[in-house]
């Protein structure tokens, strides 16, 4: 039986957008019986991106796109998504940490090796 994993981390809005806000609650999840090679980001509001799991692993390493997401490491202890949609385009900086730590779990919770 495999285990959903949901965990909770801070971005930083990196827009242009006129809304006031610096830093917001993004929610990540994984859940192997819905679909295996894939993670959710759920962003503040209806948006909501799946992409593969091993873009979010490369892309920790250097810059990886997959569709209408794009991932790089920015320095040594950040990270960027950037989400493209119809209606614009989020930029979200993360703790590196964090995605790493997300990303461990998801390999513990499926019994798989663990990514570097």
């Amino acid at each position: 039986m495999s285990v959903t994993v949901e965990q909770f981390a801070r971005a930083h809005v990196v827009t242009d957008s006129p809304e006031d806000r610096d830093t917001v609650p993004v929610l990540l999840r994984y859940d192997p019986d819905d679909a295996p090679s894939a993670v959710h980001v759920d962003l503040p509001g209806p948006h909501e991106w799946t992409f593969p799991r091993d873009l979010l692993e490369r892309g920790l390493r250097a810059p990886s796109s997959a569709g209408p997401v794009s991932i790089w490491p920015c320095g040594r202890v950040q990270a960027v998504m950037e989400f493209h949609s119809a209606q614009g385009v989020e930029v979200m900086q993360f703790d590196t940490k964090a995605l790493m730590r997300f990303l461990r779990r998801t390999y513990t919770a499926t019994g798989a090796p663990v990514a570097r």
